[in-house]
């Protein structure tokens, strides 16, 4: 997939025609993906690349800044980089990223139309949904741009609410059942487990060294550290997960664990991740052969840069403030022993802990 940030570099290359469609797809969900299917099939009967037109920040997150109000902005599924591998692995040929700035929000629908969609974009084709609205005071809608497209030279057809057992799937459906810690449900309307992606990253190493008793190895509950960039996850708090891409064995199965999203208030707020959120994930076992190849690491027996996936399963509670690093041991332990008879009780227990 083919990305570009801007349209400065959008207009340096080549021009071409696009079918295109337009959202801010946060988690990608079974309505973007329905809508991203009829796109992907509407392009090849023209011929055209199936792009899509998204933007960063939120458009939400901006007018909330600018506004001084937190609270406005939307909590946020998932990160940039799990959207676009969503936005791939749906078949988009091109998506193209705009900075939501000052300019962009005071841009008329009538210039949207003019100077991103035909003269930057060159569109034939423009699919959006049944609540798309756009321009300076979201005064643009599908009448709009459909009379646009009849005067311009280019097609414009609308896909209404995709429904799953009778919801409407949005991405505010799907904030509030990760809000509500209901996995099951945030699944079903995305069409797949919650997920977040990235490089692993140093922390503070304190994991190594609560639990060194009562685990009896050296390594206590060493996590694997990912950056949530955003600083207001949909989710947040203790949850059973399983990794994938820690083990480079082909057809190796995902290893089981306990995660922690969030901003650790058990720790000092000024540590090495100045406060911001993470996914700290403790795998229930490490198995030998992941540990040899942790071995060739660019830091011996440890994953830092390696990209890898968590699924969040099952919450177990909210983020907890323990008085003291003994506490702290003690809860995750008992967070560890959950997550075990979570995966016991579906029969998953003895699969997944190899030696």
């Amino acid at each position: 997939m083919n990305i570009v940030f801007g349209l400065h570099n959008l207009l340096r290359q080549p021009p071409r025609a696009r079918a295109l469609t337009i959202g801010n797809f946060d988690g990608v969900h079974r309505g973007h993906q329905a809508m991203l299917a009829l796109l992907l099939n509407e392009a090849r009967h023209r011929g055209l690349p199936a792009c899509a037109l998204t933007f960063e920040p939120h458009p939400r997150d901006f007018f909330a800044a600018r506004a001084r109000n937190p609270a406005l902005a939307p909590a946020r599924i998932a990160t940039l980089r799990d959207k676009l591998e969503e936005l791939r692995r749906c078949g988009i040929d091109e998506c193209i990223i705009l900075p939501f700035h000052e300019r962009l929000a005071a841009l008329s629908a009538e210039a949207f139309i003019d100077d991103v969609l035909v003269g930057a974009l060159g569109v034939r084709y423009v699919l959006v949904g049944d609540d798309f609205r756009f321009g300076a005071g979201r005064r643009g809608d599908y009448a709009l741009l459909d009379a646009a497209g009849g005067a311009r030279g280019f097609e414009v057809a609308r896909m209404l609410s995709y429904e799953v057992h009778g919801q409407r799937v949005s991405s505010s459906a799907v904030r509030a059942a990760l809000a509500a810690g209901d996995m099951d449900a945030a699944a079903a309307l995305l069409g797949r487990p919650y997920a977040i992606s990235g490089h692993v990253v140093h922390g503070r190493k304190l994991g190594r060294a609560l639990g060194e008793s009562g685990t009896g190895r050296g390594d206590g509950f060493r996590t694997l550290n990912l950056r949530f960039s955003h600083w207001k996850p949909a989710a947040s708090g203790i949850f059973v997960v399983q990794v994938h891409g820690l083990d480079p064995t082909p057809g190796a199965a995902p290893l089981p664990g306990v995660a922690n999203l969030g901003v650790r208030p058990s720790l000092d707020p000024r540590d090495v991740n100045g406060g911001r959120v993470l996914l700290e994930t403790h795998c229930l076992t490490w198995p030998a052969r992941v540990q040899a190849a942790l071995a060739h690491a660019a830091v011996p027996g440890e994953a830092y840069g390696r990209i890898i996936r968590v699924e969040l399963l099952h919450k177990l509670h909210d983020e907890l403030r323990y008085p003291s690093l003994d506490a702290l041991a003690a809860g995750i332990a008992q967070d560890c022993a959950d997550a075990r008879a979570w995966w016991a009780a579906r029969g998953l227990h003895s699969a997944h802990h190899e030696a």
